[in-house]
């Protein structure tokens, strides 16, 4: 089944399905089905279309950016911070690790990002 631009599976509870969608987390999505009333076993083929209809118009109410808008929204960030050369920025155009992370020993996948 596709909700929200995502393919669930139909035999995951709705609380750990929501989760799949990009932008919707753990305690997001706890709360989405907390105010639906849905219980925390309820599977994804158990849903009616009135259900559905729901949990989209919950969504759309509850001013979340999901999907694409917020891939691009992440994009925009990153490309913001890079031309103002901000230090995280910086370290993500020299592909070193960007959170802190130590670069004697480590930062091995970081390093074979940039090669590709």
């Amino acid at each position: 089944m596709y909700l929200l631009e995502t393919e669930l599976l139909d035999n995951k509870s709705v609380i750990f399905a929501l989760i799949k969608v990009y932008g919707i987390g753990k305690f997001q999505s706890f709360i989405l089905c907390k105010k639906l009333g849905f219980s925390t076993n309820l599977k994804i083929f158990e849903l009616s279309s009135d259900n559905i209809i729901k949990i989209i118009n919950l969504v759309e109410k509850s001013d979340l950016i999901l999907n694409t808008d917020l891939k691009k929204l992440n994009n925009v960030f990153l490309k913001k911070s890079i031309t103002i050369k901000t230090y995280k920025g910086l370290r993500k155009i020299r592909g070193l690790p960007v959170r802190g992370q130590r670069t004697h020993t480590n930062a091995k996948t970081a390093k074979q990002f940039r090669k590709n």
